[in-house]
C-alpha cells in the first residue's frame, strides 16, 4: 500500500508516507508558517520512501476539530493531489485519531484539544467505544460528565494542560497522562485501511473540515 496521512490540526504539522513496508513520519513545529510549509514538507516526506504523489492508492487526515487554518491548508493539499491524480482522501476525527492507540485500554480515555476562551475539544471513550461524545465543551460542563469515571487517561496535545484542571478541580481522580507524542499519522493509516476494508465511501468533492464551532468571522455576523 502506497498513502500519505496528514494532521495538520495543531501548531505541530504531522506527515507520514507508507510505501509498501516502509514508513516515514516527519513533524513541523512551525506555529503560524504552516502555509508556507506544508507543500514542501509533503513533497520532502514522499521522496524520503521515494514515492511520488501519483503514486499514492490514498490519502488520509485529521478532519477536525482543531485549528481553522491549518485544517483549510490540510484538506486544500490533500484536495489538490486528488484533482491531480484521483487520489482519495479519507478523513478521521481529530480527537479519535488521538484516542485511537488506547482502543483496548479498559478504563476511561479521554482526547482534548485546547479550543480557548475556557473550552476544550473533547471526547471519550471506554473500550474503544464512545463514552462521551466528541463536542466542544466548556470546562466546567466537561468536568461535571467526567464525575464518576474512574481511573482517567488523557491523550492529545493538550493533555497535560487538562490534566492540571483536574487536579485542582477534581484531586480524587484518579489522572494519567502519556508523558511522550504518539504520531497521530500511525493511528490515520490504520484507521483508513479500517475504512478501506469495509467499503467506506472516500470525502466527497464538496466535503470539508468539521470545525464543531463557528469561526471569529461567523461569530462577528451573528452579532
Amino acid at each position: 500500500m502506497k498513502a500519505l496521512a496528514l494532521d495538520s490540526a495543531n501548531t505541530k504539522i504531522y506527515i507520514a508516507a507508507k510505501n509498501e513496508d516502509k514508513t516515514v513520519t516527519t513533524v513541523f513545529d512551525i506555529g503560524m508558517k504552516q502555509s508556507e510549509t506544508i507543500l514542501p514538507a509533503i513533497a520532502y516526506t514522499l521522496e524520503q520512501v521515494k514515492l511520488t504523489a501519483a503514486e499514492l492508492d490514498y490519502t488520509v487526515l485529521c478532519k477536525g476539530p482543531g485549528s481553522f487554518t491549518g485544517l483549510r491548508l490540510g484538506f486544500a493539499a490533500l484536495k489538490a493531489l486528488e484533482l491531480a491524480n484521483g487520489t482519495p482522501i479519507y478523513a478521521v476525527m481529530t480527537l479519535h485519531s488521538y484516542a485511537f492507540p488506547f482502543k483496548d485500554f479498559p478504563q476511561t480515555v479521554l482526547s482534548v484539544i485546547d479550543a480557548k476562551k475556557e473550552k476544550f475539544y473533547a471526547a471519550a471513550y471506554r473500550n474503544g467505544k464512545i463514552f462521551i461524545p466528541a463536542d466542544d465543551y466548556e470546562i466546567k460542563d466537561l468536568l461535571e460528565k467526567l464525575k464518576d469515571c474512574g481511573e482517567l487517561l488523557i491523550c492529545g496535545p493538550d493533555r497535560f494542560s487538562f490534566k492540571e484542571i483536574l487536579k485542582k478541580e477534581m484531586p480524587e481522580c484518579p489522572v494519567f497522562c502519556t508523558e511522550f507524542d504518539i504520531p497521530s499519522t500511525d493511528s490515520l493509516f490504520a484507521i483508513a485501511e479500517e475504512m478501506r476494508l469495509k467499503n467506506a465511501a472516500p470525502l466527497a468533492d464538496y466535503d470539508g473540515p468539521e470545525y464543531m464551532r463557528a469561526s471569529e468571522a461567523e461569530e462577528n455576523l451573528n452579532r
